[in-house]
């Protein structure tokens, strides 16, 4: 019994060190868009350019971190707890609909020059953030049934 203890509790601190690296690139990425938004009415200018890009990077290493420190831990059969997997198999395929909302914000302006769709952009990121508001909701389900607790 000794010997699975210590096992346990290497792979509870691995999953652990997998949620917070998520909840750090989710908070970043909160914060580039609470900047980025601030800047409204938006004009298509270097500086606002400037904090897009850097928003749009951001977002995608948050999603890529989500993927990764998250879906892909527990895809690989990591996780052996069944309250666990079945809240991720419950919110799973609405992570992937947010997911899909993302990259298409993020194909849209990653390289686009905001000549082209300044006047979408205030809308477009009030949706976005609607969007990445549900995402966190379905993330938090999750890591709140790995962190034992029920919300």
């Amino acid at each position: 019994m000794g010997a699975k203890y210590p096992d346990g509790v290497d792979r509870r601190q691995k999953s652990r060190e997998k949620l917070d690296a998520l909840v750090s690139s989710r908070n970043a990425t909160l914060a580039l868009l609470t900047e980025l938004a601030g800047r409204q009415p938006f004009n298509p200018e270097p500086s606002v350019e400037k904090a897009l890009r850097a928003f749009c990077e951001a977002l995608i290493d948050y999603t890529a971190s989500a993927h990764f420190q998250l879906y892909r831990y527990l895809a690989d059969n990591r996780e052996r707890r069944s309250s666990v997997l079945s809240v991720a198999d419950e919110v799973y395929p609405k992570i992937v609909e947010t997911t899909d909302q993302i990259l298409r914000f993020n194909d849209k302006y990653e390289s686009m020059s905001l000549d082209n769709s300044v006047e979408f952009l205030a809308v477009d990121l009030s949706n976005l953030g609607e969007c990445i508001a549900e995402r966190i909701q379905l993330e938090d389900a999750v890591i709140s049934a790995m962190a034992g607790s029920v919300h």
